[in-house]
């Protein structure tokens, strides 16, 4: 087998990179065992850059490291889900009442660029999940509080893990669209509270979509 070519920023970082993305393409399933010595073989790297990178993995939440047994792709149970959905549902809420009462004009229509493109792509799964976590994150950028945003960042990377269950059932993408017109309404309108309500109503039916 052909060893990957890596690029040449620190070998560690870019094998979590390409762990990562294994993992929330579920190549590397929920609850599967990491095969070191497969892996470092492909990636024609020895252990140690792969072993740095399972610890950046395991930081994150993606990976979980059992004691003689090894790696593995971290299983979401349904108080883990539940709890990662409370606190995003507490730090975005509070971005989204933030961008509400202090939004530039620009940033209102970046906001609703952002909308539109979500719009355009409800047919398509892959491109929804993709302009939802930018739509998002957007909103985080513009609340301009770093550490809600790393807190944030790292919490999305866990909830990927679960992501696809919940936007499979039937209806749900349409209501997500519903959810985010709801709070694109609200804040356009600079209503900080009524914002951070609908914020935290779509993440209470995303909770209830992914359980």
């Amino acid at each position: 087998m052909s060893a990957i070519t890596l690029t040449p920023k620190a070998l560690y970082e870019e094998v979590a990179e390409q762990l990562r993305q294994r993992i929330f393409r579920r190549e590397l399933e929920p609850g599967s065992w990491i095969d070191e010595l497969k892996i470092a073989e492909e990636f024609g790297i020895s252990r140690t850059p792969l072993r740095e990178a399972l610890k950046v993995l395991a930081a994150e939440g993606l990976v979980t490291m059992k004691v003689r047994r090894g790696a593995y792709v971290t299983e979401m149970s349904e108080k883990d889900l539940r709890d990662v959905y409370h606190l995003l549902s507490l730090l975005e809420s509070d971005a989204a009442g933030v961008v509400a009462e202090r939004a530039t004009p620009e940033q209102q229509q970046t906001l609703r660029d952002l909308h539109a493109e979500l719009e355009s792509a409800a047919g398509n799964r892959e491109a929804f999940f993709s302009v939802n976590e930018r739509f998002h994150m957007a909103l985080l950028d513009m609340a301009d509080n770093r550490w809600r945003s790393q807190m944030v960042a790292d919490l999305r990377k866990v909830m990927k893990l679960n992501r696809h269950n919940s936007l499979f059932k039937q209806g749900r993408i349409e209501d997500s669209l519903s959810e985010h017109r709801a709070i694109l309404d609200a804040m356009l309108a600079r209503d900080p509270e009524g914002t951070r309500r609908a914020m935290q109503a779509h993440f209470a039916q995303g909770l209830q979509a992914a359980t």
